[in-house]
């Protein structure tokens, strides 16, 4: 009876969601395009990148003409000495006489680096291998995004599984329960028999709650991975039993080395660093500028016009070394990351090669965990039938549907355990694997 009461408090507990009707279902594909426009981190990278293009533009502006308009007014008093003054101690006093005007000042001026043995040049390209270096870096952020929708999505798939196995457990152990009872009554089995069945389904029961629970905290964790504040609200399409190929590990590791984002960032500040260099080594060569002033002045209008232009040329001779301190520097970093890129090259080949292993090996065992799934269903029904006959006892038929569980469990976690794997892999190759 206690038994069957936990069976029905699951119902209720379970019967609002059945109330609301069946939820849309999303697919993969559509999760990851939710996480990709809803994501935070994203906002927060694409931010990055443009700041990035900004600093390339205000790079680029040192080559552009410089123009100013200027306008100014004062009103000012003039103090001046009266000849003929009366003198006090042999020293002339001075009288005055204030006369104030207005002086007027308006116009504009044009100023333009004429050379600089490419300074500025350097500089843009500098900026521009930063812009790539975050975009790169935008992109590992993107694959990372990813990365975290299909681990979800797949692990909400096999927690789905799970519950399914632990409902046909439950079924069964059901089953045996009204069965043992049955042959109980009519004296054909043992008070042994009926008491076994009913710990055998109090266990079932409770390995489908807890089976529930695994599939309520999935769907959560889905809902955040595709950056979603509510609960989920749709149910997902079932792709665990998607065909797979495993790449050879030289190919793999091939399109790692070509389109790994985080290479290609390391990459970029490198060579954003070496032209930071060689524009730092032009700064002891001298640089010619331009300049071209007009304006309108003086203290009544119409103003009298007025223009300057000229060139000058600025050439330093000493800054007390802080350009060869910023040149050491500049090269230290240069050599810095050389030594990372190179390790990040190793720990990459590892990634790959460990993921395309796992791979493999979870292919092999999916073939396997069927055949153990089947035999142990067979198994089960043949216990069913001994116990039904009465040459089988209610040990023999506990331990059956045990196993049956365990092995459908496992075929369910070797099937999660493919698509994560091909998941890592192509997170670490950078580019999906071609399906078969």
């Amino acid at each position: 009876m206690t038994a069957r009461w936990r069976a029905a408090a699951l119902l209720l507990w379970a019967a609002p969601a059945l109330a609301d009707g069946p939820r849309p279902t999303k697919t993969l594909e559509e999760c990851i395009a939710i996480a990709l426009e809803r994501q935070p981190t994203l906002g927060s990278s694409e931010a990055a990148t443009d700041a990035g293009r900004a600093r390339v533009r205000q790079n680029v502006s040192g080559y552009l003409p410089q123009v100013d308009g200027f306008w100014s007014t004062t009103r000012t008093k003039h103090a001046t000495g009266s000849g003929g003054a009366p003198t006090v101690g042999g020293f002339a006093v001075a009288s005055t006489s204030s006369k104030p005007f207005t002086f007027n000042n308006t116009g504009f001026s044009l100023s333009q680096v004429l050379f600089d043995f490419g300074k500025n040049l350097d500089q843009i390209r500098a900026s521009q291998a930063r812009v790539r270096s975050l975009e790169a870096d935008e992109q590992t952020q993107r694959q990372t995004v990813v990365l975290n929708v299909r681990q979800s999505y797949f692990n909400l798939l096999a927690d789905q599984r799970l519950l399914e196995v632990a409902e046909q457990t439950v079924r069964d152990s059901q089953s045996q329960l009204d069965q043992a009872q049955g042959r109980y009554r009519v004296g054909f089995a043992p008070r042994l028999d009926v008491t076994r069945s009913q710990v055998q389904l109090a266990n079932s029961q409770l390995d489908r709650l807890t089976a529930a629970n695994n599939v309520a905290v999935a769907e959560e964790t889905l809902a955040n991975a595709i950056g979603s504040e509510g609960p989920l609200d749709f149910d997902v399409v079932d792709v665990l039993d998607a065909r797979v190929s495993v790449p050879s590990e030289r190919d793999a590791l091939a399109q790692a080395f070509d389109q790994r984002p985080d290479l290609r960032s390391l990459q970029e500040q490198r060579a954003a660093r070496e032209k930071d260099v060689a524009s730092l080594q032009k700064q002891y060569l001298p640089s010619v500028n331009g300049s071209a002033n007009y304006n309108w002045s003086g203290q009544d209008f119409p103003l009298q016009e007025g223009w300057t232009f000229g060139a000058t040329v600025n050439l330093s001779f000493s800054n007390g070394g802080l350009t060869t301190a910023q040149i050491a520097e500049a090269k230290a970093d240069v050599r810095g990351l050389r030594f990372d890129e190179e390790k990040l090259r190793q720990d990459i080949a590892l990634q790959v090669r460990q993921a395309v292993l796992d791979l493999r090996v979870s292919v092999e065992r999916i073939d396997v965990s069927e055949r153990a799934a089947q035999q142990a269903r067979e198994n089960l029904d043949l216990a069913q039938g001994r116990y039904r006959e009465g040459v089988g006892n209610v040990i023999e038929l506990n331990d059956a549907e045990t196993t049956r569980a365990s092995a459908e469990a496992d075929r369910v976690r070797a099937l999660y355990t493919v698509q994560t794997s091909l998941a890592t892999l192509e997170n670490a190759t950078g580019k999906p694997i071609p399906k078969p």
